[in-house]
C-alpha cells in the first residue's frame, strides 16, 4: 500500500516525520512483506525547506510518483499552498483514486480549499481552530480530539497528534495488533485524545 506524504516549504517537521516514522516502522516490523511503502511528494520534487530551515529531500514531484493509496497532507505555514491551483488540483486528483486522505495540523485547510471536506467533522491544531471555523464555516470543527475519522477522510490535531492518527491509520488499514506493535517499537504512548487511551 503506497502512503504518500505531501510536503512543501515551511511544512511542520513532525507533521511529516512522525507519520513517515509510523508507516516505515510498521512496514519494517510487520510479518508481511511490503505492507506499506511510504514516500514524500512535493510539487516540484527536490529539496524542501521545512520549518526551522530543516532540509528534506522529496522522493517525487507531482509527475512520476507511484499510484497513491493513502495521501497525507501536512500542516505548517500553509497559506501560500492554498493559493496554488496546481497543488489543489493535484490533491483533488489523488483523492479521486486514493482509498483514504488524511491531514495533520493545518493540512486540513488544504483539504477544505480543495473541496475534499465541506460539512464533515474535522480537527486541527488548537491554535488554528478559530481560523478554520472562520474560513470554512460549514465544517464541524472538533476540539480536544487527537484525530477525527470520517471514513475516507481523517484529520488530526497539531504536530505530535499526527503520530497518534498515523497509528490509527495502521490499525484501520492493517490491524490493531500491528499498530500497537509499532507504537511499542517507537516507544510511543499512543493516545486517542486528551481524556483517554486507545
Amino acid at each position: 500500500m503506497n502512503i504518500a506524504i505531501y510536503i512543501y516549504d515551511e511544512a511542520e517537521v513532525l507533521d511529516f516525520s512522525g507519520p513517515f516514522e509510523v508507516f516505515s516502522t510498521a512496514a519494517r516490523i510487520s510479518d508481511e512483506a511490503d505492507v506499506f511503502n511510504v514516500f514524500l511528494v512535493s510539487e516540484h520534487g527536490g529539496t524542501v525547506s521545512a520549518r526551522g530551515a530543516y532540509k528534506v529531500q522529496a522522493d517525487y514531484s507531482f509527475e512520476g510518483h507511484p499510484d497513491i493509496d493513502v495521501l497525507i497532507v501536512v500542516g505548517g505555514v500553509h497559506n501560500a499552498e492554498m493559493g496554488k491551483e496546481p497543488v489543489l488540483n493535484w490533491i483533488q486528483a489523488q483523492a479521486k483514486t486514493a482509498k483514504l486522505v488524511a491531514s495533520v495540523c493545518t493540512g486540513v485547510f488544504l483539504l477544505a480549499k480543495a473541496g475534499l471536506v465541506s460539512t464533515q467533522k474535522v480537527t486541527t491544531h488548537w491554535q488554528d481552530i478559530a481560523d478554520l471555523r472562520a474560513a470554512f464555516p460549514d465544517l464541524d470543527v472538533v476540539e480536544n480530539q487527537r484525530w477525527v475519522d470520517e471514513g475516507s477522510v481523517v484529520s488530526s490535531g497539531g504536530i505530535s497528534a499526527g503520530i497518534d492518527m498515523s497509528l490509527h491509520l495502521v490499525s484501520k488499514l492493517h490491524s490493531r495488533e500491528l499498530a500497537h506493535k509499532t507504537a511499542r517499537q517507537m516507544e510511543f504512548d499512543w493516545t486517542q485524545n486528551r481524556e483517554g487511551k486507545t
